[in-house]
């Protein structure tokens, strides 16, 4: 089933469910690819909604951020909440195991000379952990290995 109208069916069943909360963060959900796919004036196949939902867990995580810096425990909880309903809709995530092997192998291939090449690394990896890893801990590693150079 593509990835949309599996939201879309959860729409509904969120609807007869009467859940709230689910239901806002789905009715979010196909605002945004909506308006992904007027920006780029095409339908969006499943790993452009993917792209769109990473986005929007990306808010989230900012929000959450802001939230606990500003000791607003309640707002987090919400965006948390929201941030797991989202997750549900995303191919698993790499591990930091997984993530460093394929770091050490585009390092191997880039041929860096030291931190200062790590665009060239981040540029040749980025397309390979897209959607399956975190941008901010791909950064970690790959400036950590860069750093040992």
């Amino acid at each position: 089933m593509p990835l949309l109208d599996k939201i879309n069916t959860d729409l509904k069943a969120a609807m007869r469910a009467k859940e709230e909360l689910r239901l806002l963060v789905l009715r979010t959900l196909l605002s945004s690819i909506n308006y992904a796919e007027i920006a780029k004036q095409k339908k969006l196949d499943d790993g452009g909604i993917i792209e769109v939902i990473g986005k929007e867990i990306k808010q989230r995580r900012e929000s959450i951020e802001a939230y606990d810096k500003g000791n607003r425990q309640d707002l987090s909880a919400k965006e948390k909440a929201e941030m797991a309903i989202l997750q549900e809709y995303m191919p698993a995530q790499m591990s930091r195991d997984e993530i460093t092997a394929i770091v050490e192998r585009v390092i191997a291939e880039v041929g860096p000379k030291g931190p200062g090449d790590k665009g060239k690394v981040m540029q040749k990896l980025m397309p390979q952990v897209k959607v399956k890893a975190d941008g901010n801990e791909v950064n970690s590693i790959v400036t950590d290995l860069l750093g040992k150079l």
